[in-house]
């Protein structure tokens, strides 16, 4: 494995195409790390209904907000991105909760 370039020294295409594969394994690889928190989350929870918490989900994009400016990202972008990555785990929670109450 080749060490991670900078942008700067990228001088072809497919450097900077091996470096976004390189960054892409590694965003899969924190999803799933992060997934893994999401379905314990679930399993804790006792109702769907917890799975939805308006007043946490705007304290999240707000800190996302803040630290996508302090690494110089448009802010907007990322809010979109966390949005629809918390859009995705409320839905699987909830699924995960009313799975796990039908069963009883």
């Amino acid at each position: 494995m080749t060490a991670a370039k900078l942008p700067a020294e990228c001088q072809t295409k497919d450097d900077v195409r091996a470096e976004i594969d390189r960054i892409d394994q590694a965003l899969l690889n924190l999803f799933a790390e992060r997934h893994g928190y999401v379905t314990r989350m679930a399993e804790i929870k006792t109702d769907p209904h917890e799975a939805y918490d308006p007043t946490r989900i705007e304290a999240i994009i707000a800190k996302v907000r803040s630290r996508s400016l302090d690494l110089d990202l448009d802010e907007d972008q990322a809010e979109l991105m966390w949005r629809t990555l918390i859009n995705w785990n409320v839905n699987y929670e909830k699924g995960i909760i009313a799975a796990r109450k039908r069963a009883k």
